[in-house]
C-alpha cells in the first residue's frame, strides 16, 4: 500500500529507501514534464535528475499544503527553465508587431485520427524557444509576464515566441494534412 505522508517524512529524514520509492513512483510522468521541455530524450533525463536532488533538498520544506505531486512539478518546471536559460545562448528577438498570427479556424481533417503520442512527436520537433514558452504559456498557465521574469527576456519576446509557436504547429498540422 502506498502512503504518501509515510513516504515524505521518511525521505525529509533523508532514509534512501523512501527516496528510491518516491523516485519510482513520480519520475515517469515527471519525466513527461521535463520531455515537454526539450527535444532529447538523454537531456530531459538530465533535468528529471537534477530536479529530483532539488525536491530531496527542500523536501523538508514541503507543508502538507497542497498537492505534493503539483509541489514536485513547480520544482521540474523551474528547473526546466533554468536548464534552458543556461544551456541556450540565442532568443528569437522581434518586436510582436513584426509577427502575424494567422489564427484562423482550423478543424480536424475528418479522416485523419491522431492520438496523444502523435502529437508529442510533433511538438518534439517544435524550435526549442518556441516550445519552452509554448509549454509555459498554454500548458502551465503561466502569464506571458511571468514567463519574461522567468526566462529574463521581454514580455513582447514571450508574446512573439508563442504567436510564431502557433503558427509553427497549424504549419506543421497542414503538412500532415491533419487540419
Amino acid at each position: 500500500m502506498f502512503n504518501l505522508e509515510k513516504l515524505i517524512n521518511d525521505c525529509k529524514m533523508n532514509k534512501r529507501k523512501a527516496q528510491v520509492a518516491l523516485y519510482e513512483h513520480y519520475a515517469p510522468s515527471l519525466l513527461a514534464v521535463c520531455s515537454r521541455y526539450v527535444a532529447d530524450k538523454s537531456e530531459a533525463e538530465d533535468i528529471l535528475q537534477e530536479s529530483f536532488l532539488k525536491i530531496f533538498k527542500n523536501i523538508k520544506e514541503y507543508s502538507g499544503k497542497g498537492h505534493f505531486e503539483n509541489w514536485m512539478k513547480k520544482i521540474v518546471v523551474n528547473t526546466a527553465i533554468t536548464h534552458f536559460n543556461r544551456e541556450k545562448k540565442h532568443y528569437y528577438h522581434d518586436e510582436i508587431e513584426n509577427v502575424q498570427d494567422f489564427e484562423l479556424q482550423y478543424t480536424l481533417s475528418p479522416d485523419k485520427e491522431f492520438d496523444a503520442f502523435e502529437l508529442q512527436k510533433l511538438l518534439k520537433k517544435m524550435p526549442e524557444g518556441y516550445r519552452v514558452i509554448f509549454n509555459l504559456y498554454a500548458v502551465e498557465g503561466y502569464k506571458h509576464k511571468e514567463i519574461a521574469q522567468k526566462l529574463n527576456i521581454e514580455e513582447s519576446t514571450s508574446k512573439t515566441q508563442y504567436l510564431r509557436a502557433k503558427n509553427w504547429i497549424i504549419r506543421e498540422m497542414k503538412k500532415l494534412n491533419w487540419i
